[in-house]
């Protein structure tokens, strides 16, 4: 409740913050500044200390694994905002606006973490997808951008719309909204309860870019500009994610054998669609969008599995997967040219940077000692003890083998081919914080208890 509150407040502080502050450094100091905030009050919640206490009639319950995983995703969004801040300052004027608008979205996590009620749910996808339709278009003067948010608005409102009538349909056939009060009519099982449920999950699907829903991922992230594409499929991802396994696992965990196999085709459509679509890319800002689409299939195992290490396994997932897609969005805002070509050299020219993106890229690609790595394992370790349906396992296994060719032509473009300098300007904070991620990729990597400790502490 500390973060919500908060973080609905920061919003609308940051949303007026452009009439006092007329600097935009003060205004990037105060965002900066009202993140760690809440990242502050998030953390001493999960210690017990609660500054405001609101009865919300048992339609939010903040458990330990939803403060924990907003504490992961505030702390990707400060990560975010120290690398971002100042290529959010290029998008257009309205500069303490749009940080109002990530502030909003921040708001909306907070909700989907902590719904116990579908009405709850629908508020916090709303409050969560709406400021990114508006961050989408933001780059009014580009084409792709109008583009990326008209089509982005449409298939959104299509996807709430099969939500809204998702629930409609369980409501009528249980007559309650409550998560709770479900939970001991879910095990009927009757065909306008299964019906709703099915439509919740292509709901779902859509929002985490989950194939055959996927459609609009790779043009709205590449049409949207590239600081907050970074920000779209990473931290939004994640928290879709958090509400899916949340839905699956409260209300409809009783029904698992009517829809655990759909998930898990699913699961290997979208690795499937995700990885053999992302070698063929030649813009690397297109291809991580794709590669956005198979994480997200790696990640919808935690939904298949829902059971201990599903969960700790997303957790370490998000943080991982935010980390290193933010890092490497980071570089590439900087950069003019987003095809691999432009990459050439790379690493001749900025060493440093060069380094940390393959670590990152090494980390997205799950090799041994990043972070990656052992997200992908406790994946299919969740997977795998299921006992049904090997043969996602094996093919989750396939499917991360092809992911390493398209990052490692990354890797290859930077360091082993010769091509034309491009120009950027980084501070020395932008490389000190580039690094302080590449670290914790590597120590997460090597020490996931420093995540998942705190989930039983």
């Amino acid at each position: 409740m500390n973060a919500l509150l908060l973080t609905a407040v920061l919003g609308v502080v940051m949303m007026f913050s452009s009439l006092l502050l007329k600097s935009k450094t003060a205004v990037r100091i105060l965002a900066v500044s009202g993140l760690v905030l809440v990242l502050v009050v998030n953390v001493l919640e999960m210690s017990g200390v609660i500054f405001f206490r609101i009865d919300t009639k048992g339609m939010m319950g903040f458990d330990r694994f939803a403060l924990l995983f907003n504490t992961i995703l505030f702390a990707c969004t400060l990560a975010y905002f120290l690398l971002s801040a100042r290529d959010i300052e290029k998008v257009g004027p309205n500069y303490s606006e749009y940080f109002a608008l990530i502030y909003f979205v921040l708001c909306g996590v907070t909700l989907v973490s902590s719904f116990r009620s579908l009405l709850v749910l629908f508020l916090g996808i709303e409050i969560l997808s709406i400021p990114l339709y508006i961050l989408t278009g933001s780059d009014k003067k580009n084409l792709k951008s109008n583009e990326a948010s008209l089509k982005y608005f449409l298939l959104g409102a299509f996807s709430t719309g099969l939500m809204l009538m998702g629930i409609a349909l369980i409501y009528g056939a249980t007559g309650t909204f409550s998560t709770g009060a479900l939970v001991s009519t879910a095990t009927s099982g009757s065909a306008l309860f299964i019906a709703g449920m099915l439509l919740l999950m292509f709901s779902m699907s859509f929002k985490v870019s989950a194939a055959p829903f996927h459609f609009w991922t790779p043009d709205v992230y590449d049409g949207a500009p590239t600081v907050f594409t970074s920000f779209m499929a990473t931290i939004v991802k994640a928290a879709a994610f958090i509400a899916f396994v949340k839905l699956f696992n409260e209300l409809f965990g009783s029904l698992q054998q009517q829809w655990q196999l759909l998930i898990a085709i699913i699961t290997a459509i979208t690795l499937f669609i995700g990885n053999i679509t992302a070698v063929f890319q030649q813009s690397v800002k297109r291809m991580l969008a794709y590669s956005s689409i198979s994480q997200a299939g790696f990640m919808m195992m935690a939904i298949y599995a829902m059971n201990t290490d599903a969960k700790e396994g997303l957790l370490l997932y998000s943080a991982a997967y935010c980390l290193a897609t933010i890092a490497i969005f980071a570089v590439l805002a900087k950069l003019k040219d987003y095809s691999f070509d432009g990459l050439n050299a790379f690493a001749r020219d900025q060493p440093l940077l060069a380094a940390v993106v393959t670590i990152c890229l090494l980390s997205l690609a799950g090799i041994p000692l990043t972070a990656g790595f052992l997200s992908k394992f406790y994946m299919l370790k969740a997977a795998a003890a299921t006992g049904k349906y090997t043969w996602l396992v094996i093919f989750a296994v396939l499917m991360a083998v092809v992911s390493v060719y398209y990052y490692f032509r990354v890797i290859q473009a930077m360091y082993f081919r010769d091509g034309e300098t491009q120009t950027i300007e980084i501070t020395p904070a932008f490389k000190l914080t580039l690094v302080a991620l590449a670290a914790v990729i590597i120590l997460l990597g090597i020490f996931p208890n420093l995540i998942l400790y705190w989930l039983y502490f």
